[in-house]
């Protein structure tokens, strides 16, 4: 009888300088249903494109790609550089456009304070545009956003803004997607609205798209119980991988 494929991997994209916290309240959901791991490429590599490739030379065997912000470029990019290898997409937070002038000026400038040690001037005032507002009033949430961007630190905010400033547009390469889709938006998503995510699933082909109420940005710690929903009903879809969590 012949070999069955190997199941795929479920690879856990975060955004920027985000780390496996924005993924807390999702890791033990996915993992009984799926093998997951969660990538840090985006702390290694210089550009989109690059932390791509690494992604897929570190990960072989058939992959689905769960991204939010920066992360779903990020999967973006694996799915147009090996189509085969990834059997599903799902993108929340995101974006297929590039950066407008106006948001590479506001790039450009938080780089600036980036660089004279100002951080959580910067982070304090991106909290409105991160978060729907009924989650400001959440302090533990709150805190935990910003120990793990302070944790990054200066260094790769600045070296991650500059990768996301570089990143192509990839709206005219949507068609070819081929694999299963589904993008998730935050209703009071500031940073990546509503019509952002809109375009993406019009794009794709067969993509499914879902609102997230109660959520801006940072939908996957806002509204963990709904984004683990949608995302366990979107991966039976694709079959039932094993069980286990990878190192």
């Amino acid at each position: 009888m012949p070999k069955p494929p190997p199941l795929p991997t479920v690879v856990l994209l975060p955004g920027l300088a985000s780390d496996a916290t924005v993924w807390h309240e999702q890791l033990p959901a996915l993992a009984s249903r799926s093998c997951v791991h969660v990538s840090d490429v985006h702390f290694r590599h210089d550009s989109i494109d690059a932390m791509a490739t690494a992604l897929l030379a570190e990960l072989p065997g058939p992959l689905v790609l769960v991204g939010t912000s920066m992360g779903g470029m990020v999967a973006l990019a694996a799915q147009r550089q090996a189509p085969a290898r990834v059997q599903g997409l799902a993108l929340l937070g995101t974006t297929a456009r590039p950066d407008t002038p106006e948001l590479v000026r506001l790039r450009t400038d938080a780089i600036g304070y980036f660089e004279q040690g100002r951080v959580d001037e910067v982070l304090q005032a991106n909290l409105l545009f991160a978060f729907h507002p009924n989650s400001l009033r959440r302090r533990a949430l709150v805190d935990g956003y910003l120990g793990f961007v302070r944790r990054a630190g200066a260094a790769q905010l600045i070296r991650q803004n500059r990768a996301v400033m570089a990143r192509i547009d990839s709206r005219p390469l949507l068609p070819a997607v081929c694999c299963p889709a589904l993008v998730l938006c935050g209703e009071a998503d500031r940073l990546t609205p509503p019509e952002h995510a809109q375009e993406l699933a019009a794009g794709i082909p067969g993509a499914r798209l879902e609102m997230v109420p109660g959520a801006g940005h940072m939908l996957t710690m806002e509204q963990p119980a709904r984004v683990n929903a949608l995302l366990l009903a979107w991966l039976e879809t694709l079959g039932r991988p094993a069980p286990g969590v990878s190192p």
